[in-house]
C-alpha cells in the first residue's frame, strides 16, 4: 500500500481513458490495491476484453477477487511483468494502467518497471500512470519523470486532480521504445 486514500474517482477514470473501448484489449493494470482504479478500467472495457489486475499484496488480490469477479487478479511483481505474460500466452498489450507508488521505488526498481512494461506494449500501446502534485519539484519526481521519457517517445503530462487527496496528475506515455533503442 503506497497512498494515504485510494484514488479518486476523477484520477481513476483519467488514468483509464486510455483503454481502448472498442475491439478486444489486452489491458494490464499494476498496483490494483482496492480497486478504485480497476472499476475505471472496468466501466470502459467492451465485451471480449481481458482485464490484468496485478499486485504484490495476496490480501489485496483476495479483495479484487470478490469485488470484481471478471477481472483476472493475480498476486504478481511488476517487475517480472513479461513472464506473467509469457504464463499465459499474451504477446502485445494495449494499455497499462498503474497505481504503483513509484516514490517508494528504489531508482532501479523504477527502470526495471518502466522496462518491463514499455516490452510488454504493442507499437500503439499505452502506459498511464500518476504522481502527486505536491512532488513534482523535488529531484525523485524528476528523475521519474526522466525514466519515462527513456522508454517513451511520447510523455505528456496532465492536468491536475484536485480532488484527489493529495493533489495529483497523470502521465500517459506512447510510442515505447524497444530494448535497443534504449
Amino acid at each position: 500500500m503506497g497512498a494515504i486514500a485510494p484514488s479518486s474517482r476523477g484520477l481513476a477514470e483519467l488514468l483509464a481513458s486510455v483503454v481502448p473501448s472498442a475491439g478486444a484489449p489486452m489491458v494490464v493494470e499494476l498496483g490494483s490495491g482496492t480497486g478504485a482504479i480497476t472499476n475505471a478500467i472496468e466501466r470502459r472495457l467492451p465485451a471480449g476484453a481481458t482485464h490484468i489486475a496485478v499486485d504484490a499484496n495476496p490480501a489485496m488480490v483476495a479483495y479484487l477477487r470478490q469485488r470484481c469477479p471478471g477481472v483476472d487478479a493475480v498476486v504478481g511483481d511488476a517487475a517480472e511483468l513479461g513472464a506473467l505474460l509469457e504464463q499465459r500466452s499474451i504477446t502485445g498489450v494495449d494499455a497499462v494502467v498503474s497505481g504503483l507508488p513509484w516514490a517508494l521505488f528504489t531508482p532501479t526498481a523504477q527502470g526495471n518497471v518502466l522496462r518491463e512494461i514499455a516490452n510488454a506494449l504493442g507499437p500503439v500501446g499505452v502506459f498511464a500512470t500518476f504522481a502527486y502534485s505536491v512532488a513534482r519539484p523535488l529531484p525523485s519526481a524528476q528523475r521519474f519523470r526522466r525514466r519515462l521519457q527513456s522508454n517513451f517517445n511520447e510523455v505528456v503530462r496532465t492536468k491536475t486532480v484536485w480532488a484527489n487527496l493529495p493533489p495529483a496528475f497523470g502521465y500517459l506515455c506512447r510510442q515505447p521504445l524497444q530494448v535497443s533503442d534504449r
